[in-house]
């Protein structure tokens, strides 16, 4: 993988912030022709730093206002139970984050629902119905201060 220069993380910036940018667009944002444009753009496509593009989703009007971090506790930390655990939560459309932890959490969850009866049914019919989930605590959000959707760059 190559170094990212100034150019790089110019083109990286500006598609974090508007994925929809025309490439021409693009190329007079960062004051480069079409051409080299492109091929630095394909370049991070390739080399990964650029992983796809998508579109910013209004999430409570389409999955719901109430957003839930969940600590998750198994029985034990075997690699089979933390696949099968991970497998099982990636089929949850509710979650829509899922980290492995250190400390007293195997894993920290972001779960956005609807209302609190959802939330409930996803924790009774879902959640603990994983095999060898222990325990699980839930923190309600109050309410987002900021989402970022860039990197710091």
């Amino acid at each position: 993988m190559s170094e990212l220069d100034r150019t790089d993380l110019k083109i990286l910036g500006a598609l974090a912030e508007d994925g929809r940018l025309s490439w021409r667009e693009l190329a007079q944002r960062i004051g480069l022709s079409l051409t080299p444009t492109l091929r630095r753009v394909k370049r991070l496509e390739e080399e990964r730093y650029i992983q796809g593009y998508f579109a910013r989703l209004d999430e409570s009007r389409l999955s719901g206002t109430v957003s839930v971090f969940v600590s998750v506790r198994l029985e034990k930390q075997s690699v089979d139970l933390l696949a099968s655990f991970e497998e099982r939560i990636v089929q949850s459309p509710q979650v829509m984050s899922c980290f492995q932890m250190t400390g007293d959490a195997d894993y920290i969850l972001r779960v956005v629902v609807k209302d609190l009866a959802a939330y409930q049914s996803f924790l009774t019919h879902t959640l603990t119905c994983i095999p060898g989930v222990a325990s699980v605590t839930s923190a309600f959000a109050l309410k987002s201060v900021m989402l970022r959707s860039s990197l710091p760059l």
